[in-house]
């Protein structure tokens, strides 16, 4: 295993506990996230792909929330679902 990639796990667990916890719903007052379908990914032990499902809306204001709490340069893409939903997608650079 190379030098990066420890340190990287953590990181991705510590944003995954960040995203379960009370803060999320802080900055999701409308619940659009909080509760939806997640899923994390390791993307070459650099990169951490988080992808919300079943969301039925989101707001800049959601996003840019998200991106403050990640505390780092994130990319966030919004893709529709359903006729009614969309999915939401981080990717977080851990390096």
């Amino acid at each position: 295993m190379s030098g990066p990639a420890p340190a990287a796990a953590d990181r991705a667990a510590e944003i995954r506990r960040l995203l379960s916890s009370d803060a999320l719903a802080r900055i999701d007052p409308h619940h659009r996230l909080l509760g939806r379908p997640v899923a994390f990914r390791l993307i070459d032990a650099r990169t951490l792909e988080i992808i919300y499902r079943d969301v039925t809306g989101i707001a800049d204001a959601e996003v840019l929330g998200v991106k403050r709490l990640l505390g780092r340069d994130c990319f966030c893409t919004v893709s529709p679902q359903t006729a009614e939903t969309v999915s939401v997608r981080f990717l977080v650079s851990l390096a």
